[in-house]
């Protein structure tokens, strides 16, 4: 099963996803198209996202592979949904997107154990974690400029069922830039994977039913300009779509949305 996260007709649905064609079930029995709707991120708690977890990414980036899982939160203002919009920065010389397989807790987490650890999710979804290295102090603590502006970590475009899928340490990931294929790798090939990163993370904090853990991308990483449409796709997951704009283009376009919504709850 898909659960989405929805906005149609001012209002916000959780729908679930039916056929190839995503049609939408909305929860009071109407079905929509899904080009009827606006795509939310399907789970907004707070985002522990993994740094070089995977050896080729590490490699890519010249840095040693690390021997613990290097974490950092993103906020709740970077997620954007499928089938948006996000921006690049003026005066930046690189963005990169970073196609991940994401965790999605559905219960509080606490002092789990590896092998109790899938137990503890609602499901899994994708992202696709935007940096801006310009900005990078170091490897292992992301500069909040690198990481958390607002609307540019794309999720969705929904969360699928943990028994949906029966291996999560044996997916494709592909990243599209304009329709040609640039990255492509295995979550075979993450350092630490779901059930390790649950335990590791439940060990000094609990988990928040909705909380999300990226677990990181592989190598293959080009810089993405205004114009480009991005589409990461993790197997058996989904397929996620974004696209690009410049700085201005993106806060017009938000001022106008706000103006919007503003007048549909009036």
């Amino acid at each position: 099963m898909r659960h989405a996260r929805i906005r149609f007709e001012g209002d916000i649905h959780f729908a679930t996803v039916e056929g190839e064609d995503n049609v939408l079930h909305l929860a009071d029995g109407r079905r929509i198209q899904a080009s009827d709707a606006e795509w939310l991120p399907p789970a907004t708690g707070s985002m522990f996202a993994l740094g070089l977890n995977y050896a080729d990414h590490a490699a890519e980036l010249a840095f040693a592979p690390p021997t613990e899982p290097l974490a950092f939160v993103k906020s709740v203002g970077t997620y954007t949904g499928h089938d948006q919009i996000t921006w690049r920065p003026d005066n930046v010389a690189y963005m990169h997107y970073e196609c991940e397989l994401v965790a999605v807790i559905g219960k509080p987490a606490r002092n789990v154990k590896r092998e109790d650890a899938l137990d503890y999710l609602a499901g899994y979804t994708v992202c696709n974690d935007y940096a801006i290295r310009d900005y990078l102090e170091n490897y292992y603590r992301p500069n909040l400029r690198v990481k958390n502006r607002d609307a540019t970590t794309p999720v969705g475009p929904w969360i699928v069922d943990v028994a949906d899928v029966p291996d999560a340490s044996n997916l494709k990931l592909r990243t599209w830039i304009n329709g040609e294929l640039r990255q492509e790798g295995s979550t075979k090939d993450m350092i630490f994977d779901i059930p390790y990163l649950i335990e590791y993370l439940s060990s000094f904090m609990t988990l928040q039913p909705g909380d999300m853990i990226a677990t990181g991308t592989p190598e293959g990483l080009a810089d993405v300009v205004p114009g480009d449409e991005v589409i990461v796709e993790v197997e058996g997951v989904g397929r996620l779509v974004n696209r690009i704009v410049s700085e201005a283009e993106f806060f017009n376009h938000q001022i106008l949305k706000n103006k919007k919504l503003a007048e549909q709850e009036a």
